[in-house]
C-alpha cells in the first residue's frame, strides 16, 4: 500500500500538470485503473474521471475526490522526484490528493466483494482554475447518483499521524476577478496626449485598500489581494492598458457583495476622473466548503480508528478556499485535514511555496482512513 502510494505519488510530482491541461495524468490514471480492472467515465467536465468500484450495488454510493492540477511556480526543492516540468509544479499537495485516492481504490477493489456498497472515485482537473474543475463536473451531474462524499487536503501545521476535522464552515468564500483600466497611449514627452492606464490602476489599489481598512468593522473577516499586475509596453510611452488580478476572501456573502460592489464604484469613479474606462469581470467564485455534521462525526470515528483519538484535532477556521464546495453543497460531504508536516526530516514548508513538499508516511495514514470510513459505513448512514 505504502510503496504504490509513494510511487504513484513521484510520478505525478515529477510531471505536474496545470489547469485542464493533464494528458500525462489522465494516462497515467486510465493505465491504472485498467490494471486494476476497475471502470470509469470521462464525461463529466473536462479532463477528469471518474472510477467506481460495485457498479451493482447501488443502495448506498460513497464518493472519494481527489484533485489532480498542479500550480504554474517553479520548484526549488532539491529532491530526486523534484518537477521536470520548468515553471510548474505539486506545491498544494494535489499528487498525494490523488496517490491516496487511488491507493484507496486499489485496495478496494481487492475487497469488492466484502464490501456492500459502490464507491466512486473522482479524479478531478482545475481545482486551482478557471472555470473551476468541480463546479463543471457536478454541472454535468456527478453528484446525481452519489449519497455522500468525503475528501482529503495535506495541510503543513499538522504533524503526520494528525489530523484536522470539524463540522460546518472550513475556510472562506473565493472571489476571483479582474480589474482592467483602458486609457490613451503617447509618447512621454507629450504626456498630456495620453491617459495613464497605469497611474488609474495605482489609485485604485490604494483606494481599494483605504476603503478595506476604514468602511469595513473589523469583525468583517475579509482578505483582499492583487496577485498579478500587468500594464504597459515600455518605458517612454504612456500604457494605455493595466491590469489587476485579484483575490477577495470572505466569511460571508454579505460582506463579499459589498466589498465588490465598493470595487466597482471606485474603478468606475478613478476611470472617470482620469478620462479613461474601467472594466470588471468575475473569474472565480467558490462557496464555502460545508462539512456536515453527521458525515464529520462518522469521519472522526473513522479517523480515530487510525490514528488514535487524541491525534484527531479540532480544524481551525481559516481563509482558505477549494472548489470541493460545488459536491458538498449538493450531497453531505466532509474534507479533512492530513498531517503532512516532520520537523525533524525538514518538510515545514507551506502549501503554495515553491519549497513545499510532506512527509510521505501521511499517505499510507490517509489510505487506511477512507478505507475505515467505506467499511464503516458501506451499509447507508441516515441524514435525517
Amino acid at each position: 500500500m505504502q510503496e504504490y502510494a509513494v510511487e504513484i505519488r513521484r510520478k505525478l510530482h515529477m510531471y505536474p500538470e496545470v489547469g485542464f491541461e493533464l494528458p500525462r495524468t489522465l494516462n497515467l490514471l486510465r493505465e491504472e485503473l485498467d490494471k486494476m480492472g476497475v471502470s470509469y467515465t470521462e464525461k463529466y467536465g473536462k479532463s477528469s474521471i471518474v472510477a467506481t468500484i460495485n457498479e451493482d450495488k447501488k443502495n448506498f454510493t460513497i464518493g472519494i475526490r481527489a484533485d489532480i492540477d498542479a500550480l504554474p511556480i517553479c520548484e526549488s526543492n532539491k529532491v530526486s522526484y523534484k518537477s521536470k516540468i520548468n515553471g510548474q509544479m505539486h506545491a498544494c499537495g494535489h499528487d498525494a490528493h490523488c496517490a491516496v485516492a487511488l491507493t484507496t481504490c486499489r485496495e478496494l477493489n481487492k475487497m469488492r466483494d466484502k464490501i456492500n456498497c459502490r464507491v466512486k472515485f473522482i479524479f478531478q482537473a482545475a481545482e486551482e482554475y478557471e472555470p473551476s474543475g468541480a463546479k463543471l463536473m457536478a454541472e454535468d451531474g456527478v453528484m446525481d447518483d452519489i449519497d455522500c462524499i468525503i475528501a482529503l487536503h495535506c495541510d503543513p501545521k499538522y504533524e503526520v499521524g494528525e489530523i484536522g476535522l470539524k463540522a460546518a464552515e472550513q475556510g472562506a468564500i473565493s472571489n476571483g476577478f479582474l480589474l482592467e483600466f483602458f486609457g490613451k497611449s503617447s509618447h512621454v514627452a507629450f504626456q498630456q496626449r495620453g491617459v495613464d492606464a497605469n497611474m488609474m490602476a495605482v489609485k485604485a489599489y490604494t483606494a481599494i485598500e483605504f476603503m478595506f481598512a476604514k468602511e469595513f468593522s473589523a469583525t468583517d473577516v475579509r482578505i483582499f489581494n492583487v496577485g498579478a499586475i500587468h500594464g504597459g509596453e515600455a518605458n517612454n510611452i504612456i500604457s494605455n492598458y493595466c491590469s489587476m488580478y485579484c483575490t477577495l476572501r470572505t466569511y460571508t456573502d454579505e460582506v463579499a457583495d459589498k466589498a465588490i460592489r465598493r470595487i466597482k464604484e471606485i474603478g468606475k469613479a478613478v476611470a472617470k476622473e482620469s478620462s479613461g474606462r474601467f472594466k470588471y469581470t468575475q473569474k472565480k467564485y467558490y462557496p464555502n466548503v460545508y462539512n456536515n455534521e453527521i458525515m464529520t462525526q462518522k469521519m472522526h470515528e473513522a479517523a480515530s480508528k487510525i490514528v488514535g483519538e487524541n491525534k484527531v484535532f479540532p480544524k481551525i477556521r481559516t481563509m482558505g478556499g477549494e472548489d470541493f464546495s460545488y459536491f458538498a453543497m449538493r450531497k453531505p460531504g466532509c474534507m479533512l485535514r492530513l498531517g503532512v508536516r516532520n520537523d525533524e526530516k525538514g518538510f515545514v514548508n507551506g502549501v503554495h511555496e515553491t519549497n513545499f513538499d510532506i512527509d510521505e508516511d501521511s499517505l499510507q495514514i490517509g489510505v487506511k482512513t477512507f478505507i475505515r470510513f467505506v467499511l464503516d459505513n458501506m451499509d447507508g448512514i441516515s441524514f435525517e
